[in-house]
């Protein structure tokens, strides 16, 4: 591992260009504050031996790149999942409030979402976008057995997440998710 006085250096040096980078991606300072953070932790973790502070930089930017496009693309899921889920009213029209417990509902199940471990998390946000087994499979380079296997976890995930709930149309929202409606 690299050395905690080695590591502060780096921290110190390149701490705001990496997160003015993230920022460039996410729009959003306390998101790419939260990206760069990641990759420092990540860095940490690793056991590989790096030779250069090259190495080093490119790989912290390399991280926040790819932390920053994940960030973008369950932003976009949750975007166009939370404007298609839409609860119809007696009278047909669309109320504040009504948009409004859409929009807790939808937070609400993205934070359990937001919950999954990182690979299950991502087939289930490409499921919610409406890629099949094959697409997603062919976009991640796994096999459709996985693929369908992670889903599977994370509808079990979610349905026991939320089973005890008393909101009826969160757990209704769960139950047509894991049908694939």
């Amino acid at each position: 591992m690299l050395g905690e006085i080695y590591i502060e250096r780096i921290y110190r040096d390149y701490y705001s260009s990496l997160v003015e980078y993230a920022f460039s991606y996410v729009g959003q300072r306390e998101i790419a504050e939260d990206i760069t953070q990641e990759a420092f932790v990540s860095l940490n973790g690793r056991r590989l031996e790096f030779h250069t502070e090259a190495s080093i930089r490119s790989y912290l930017y390399t991280s926040v790149r790819n932390l920053s496009l994940d960030i973008i693309k369950h932003q976009e899921v949750e975007r166009r999942y939370s404007d298609n889920v839409r609860f119809e009213s007696p009278n047909a029209e669309y109320s504040f409030w009504e948009a409004q417990m859409d929009r807790d509902i939808m937070d609400v199940l993205f934070k359990a979402i937001d919950k999954l471990p990182k690979r299950c998390r991502e087939i289930f946000l490409l499921h919610l976008d409406g890629l099949s087994n094959e697409q997603i499979a062919a976009e991640l380079y796994l096999s459709v057995e996985t693929v369908k296997t992670q889903k599977k976890k994370a509808m079990k995930f979610l349905r026991d997440e939320f089973s005890d709930t008393n909101n009826l149309d969160l757990y209704m929202l769960i139950t047509l998710i894991c049908m694939g409606i």
